[in-house]
């Protein structure tokens, strides 16, 4: 039977995301995982209160932190992972898959050959079947692309940290029409998640509950398989990719894609300041 690590969830409700730390019980090694730079879109503020709450939780409980991990380079907030990494030195990691995300972004971007797309911006990347120890806990990898080509999960323990491969049942799957997205990928990525245990415990990166209940992150293999409304244990991937691509149709383009991506694929690194001190943000025009 798999080792149960603790996990404490953080909610940060401008973006609907969830980030964790997940830590070993005896031996007190812990991963912060999907952490979130506060970002006020209107002023281009940052902030790093969210990314001092996930420290505090690891402080109160007397925790080491062993990796900062990322699902996927997200589209929908600013990632705080290289102000953790500043503050913790634990290594930043990710999917090998960014580097095909780097390289579409920088041509959106206009990078050019300053910027390297190969991950090296992160301190490790991960592949399928990676295997990490965290304290006596095993962190497996599995890849799980569909929604970008760089999203994985973490299995650690009885945990499985899904990026945005799943949502809340009622709310479905997370969108494939980003570069590098492919609904059947989604679809099979699904299908290895609901292999696992009834009983594993699946950690949401979003919720973006109904008014009739609060967010939750944790869901069991078992209610997504029997209740998620876009993909249950009896949906086809035939059916699944035709919902899902005249969905995605619909789908407006999320609010900080811009200036979120271009720091999320620096590891969280904002770019470096200008001879006057000051950053800046690409925002490339009637590009997406």
């Amino acid at each position: 039977m798999a080792r149960s690590p603790q996990v404490r969830g953080f909610y940060h409700p401008p973006t609907s995301t969830f980030s964790y730390v997940a830590w070993d019980p005896e031996s007190r090694q812990a991963v912060i995982v999907d952490p979130v730079l506060d970002y006020e879109g209107a002023a281009a503020r940052t902030d790093t209160a969210s990314a001092a709450a996930l420290m505090a939780i690891v402080a109160a409980e007397a925790l080491q932190v062993a990796w900062i991990l990322e699902t996927h380079a997200h589209a929908d907030h600013l990632s705080a992972a290289h102000v953790l990494h500043r503050w913790t030195g634990a290594p930043v990691g990710i999917g090998r898959g960014i580097a095909s995300v780097q390289a579409a972004f920088s041509e959106i971007y206009g990078l050019g050959e300053d910027f390297p797309v190969d991950g090296r911006q992160f301190e490790r990347l991960f592949g399928e079947g990676d295997r990490l120890m965290v304290g006596n806990i095993p962190l497996e990898i599995l890849a799980t692309p569909g929604h970008t080509s760089d999203s994985i999960t973490y299995l650690f323990g009885d945990a499985a940290f899904v990026g945005d491969t799943l949502f809340a049942p009622d709310y479905g799957t997370a969108r494939c029409d980003f570069p590098g997205g492919d609904a059947a990928q989604l679809f099979r990525s699904v299908q290895k998640l609901y292999r696992l245990s009834p009983e594993t415990r699946l950690f949401l990166c979003h919720d973006y509950p109904p008014a009739d209940r609060d967010p939750r992150c944790e869901w069991s293999v078992a209610e997504q398989r029997q209740e998620n409304v876009h993909i249950t244990a009896n949906t086809t991937e035939e059916a699944f990719v035709a919902m899902r691509q005249a969905r995605d149709e619909t789908l407006g383009m999320p609010a900080l894609i811009l200036p979120a991506v271009q720091v999320n694929i620096r590891a969280g690194r904002l770019p470096d300041p200008e001879d006057n001190g000051t950053r800046y943000l690409r925002i490339p025009l009637d590009t997406l």
